[in-house]
């Protein structure tokens, strides 16, 4: 409404000013159809048949799940195939599949979940790099862009600009629209956008470069959620961290990040402790109430703008590279067949040497046991030292058991007396077992095998019962008392510390 008053009062003042006025009107009524349909261009754009393909292929770079014997297994949508009219998924257990849309739609991953699953580092490696290659892909294609835009004027770049406008608008509603319209026309500001077969706006970026201090300002950054979840939000960063410093010849970004996207940042690179020196940007970005400022230091030589890729094609040269060196020549051994028995202890002895594919594989009997606790006598031969190993072990449980805080530790913990005990101690540990264990001679092949389970035991102990217990302080107590004698013994029995 605002525009078209302004038009009318233009009009009265001659026709020169009439010609920019419609222009400006022609602008501004494109900029109101592309945002209403932002993601889906309009029929008499294109026809129906091109707009389903577009959605097609859309949905590649999207991540998928189904359920198999009662587990999550987690998919990627890699292409469409027009002979079938299916899409192409490739899962994590390396399977691939065809399944039509209507099933792809009921399996699709929320972005909740691809979040949870990103930082819990759940998602695959195979499917990451997948998913940088349909972006990849997408790029070559021109199905997917980068560009760097100012307010110079051009028609299409200002209804680009108005688009982005939009865009954070609806995903930044706390931030008054018109602050967003000041910073996103204003002459000073810059925006990067990623843009959907150079006609839609999906993402972007906008910033201010302070030349002469050597840093950008990130004014605002927001992408579409089933952009953000395909990759498109670090690839946007990445192409912005290559622009500033190659093109604008900066060293640092910073922002002012609200508490809900530190998480964003913080996967980009930045952090809460800024490396650029105080007077270079103090006065220059003011820090908002809520806000917190963070950094990005920018790296002379890293490639942003394909990091991903290079990173692959290292690990690629990497595994190449170890398999020329191994002496297995990357070939699969049948497995062994290993059960165990009461404490863990292995039901039929397995000799290492009769591992298949070890000895192929560089092993030698020198390297059995490996340990930092060596008996003086190191030269002996195996059979001998574990006898060492053994007489000590024993010496040092006896002590353990006369000591008069060990009775807590004696036998397994009794579920009726400890509610819930073992949904807490996933990895229980006692005397009893440590015991059944060094009788067996088969379970301790090193010193540090029976020292970790008795740290384990004391670590049990703390982790169930308050600090004001008896149980955690019979554990403190328990735990010095096996410290001195594990250090006293090691040198009656003339072991030596590596």
């Amino acid at each position: 409404m605002n525009a078209g008053v302004g038009e009318t009062k233009k009009q009265k003042k001659g026709k020169g000013r009439q010609k920019a006025s419609n222009r400006t009107r022609s602008i501004y009524s494109c900029v109101v159809s592309s945002s209403a349909h932002e993601s889906s261009p309009s029929p008499d754009e294109v026809s129906i048949v091109e707009k389903v393909k577009r959605e097609n292929e859309d949905m590649a770079g999207r991540y998928v799940f189904k359920m198999f014997c009662g587990e999550r297994i987690i998919g990627l949508v890699t292409g469409y195939d027009n002979e079938t009219s299916k899409f192409k998924i490739v899962y994590e257990d390396c399977n691939n599949d065809l399944i039509d849309k209507e099933i792809l739609l009921r399996t699709l991953a929320p972005p909740t979940l691809v979040d949870w699953m990103f930082d819990s580092h759940r998602i695959p490696r195979l499917l990451c790099i997948l998913q940088q290659k349909v972006l990849d892909d997408e790029e070559q294609e021109g199905r997917l862009g980068f560009v760097f835009i100012e307010n110079d004027g051009v028609d299409e770049h200002m209804i680009w600009l108005i688009e982005l406008k939009n865009l954070f608008s609806r995903h930044l509603p706390h931030v008054p629209k018109e602050y967003i319209v000041r910073r996103v026309l204003d002459l000073n500001h810059k925006s990067v956008m990623v843009i959907r077969r150079n006609q839609d706006v999906v993402g972007g970026i906008t910033y201010r470069p302070f030349l002469s201090q050597g840093f950008v300002e990130i004014a605002f950054c927001a992408v579409m959620a089933n952009e953000l979840i395909k990759g498109c939000g670090t690839r946007l960063m990445n192409h912005l961290k290559q622009h500033a410093r190659d093109m604008e010849g900066v060293t640092h970004l910073l922002t002012c990040a609200d508490s809900n996207v530190v998480d964003y940042f913080l996967k980009q690179g930045f952090t809460k402790e800024i490396t650029l020196e105080k007077d270079r940007w103090q006065g220059y970005i003011k820090v908002y109430d809520g806000g917190i400022l963070m950094g990005c230091e920018l790296h002379l030589k890293l490639p942003y703008s394909y990091t991903t890729t290079m990173t692959s094609h290292q690990r690629q040269a990497i595994i190449e590279r170890i398999r020329e060196a191994s002496n297995s020549e990357n070939i699969v051994y049948p497995g062994i067949d290993f059960q165990k028995g009461e404490a863990g202890i292995p039901s039929c002895p397995i000799k290492v040497e009769d591992i298949p594919g070890l000895k192929e594989a560089g092993w030698t009997p020198d390297q059995y046991g490996h340990s930092r606790f060596k008996t003086e006598n190191d030269s002996a031969d195996t059979a001998s030292n574990q006898e060492s190993i053994t007489a000590f072990m024993r010496s040092l449980l006896k002590q353990i058991y006369d000591h008069p805080d060990a009775w807590p530790f004696k036998e397994p913990v009794d579920s009726d007396n400890a509610p819930g005990y073992y949904d807490v101690i996933k990895d229980p540990m006692d005397l009893k077992m440590i015991t059944t264990r060094v009788e067996s001679e088969q379970y301790y092949i090193t010193l540090e095998m029976f020292l970790a389970d008795m740290k384990r035991m004391f670590a049990n102990a703390r982790t169930y019962n308050m600090h004001h217990t008896v149980y955690y302080k019979c554990a403190n107590r328990l735990e010095s008392f096996f410290s001195g004698i594990f250090q006293s013994g090691l040198q009656d029995n003339k072991f030596q510390q590596n």
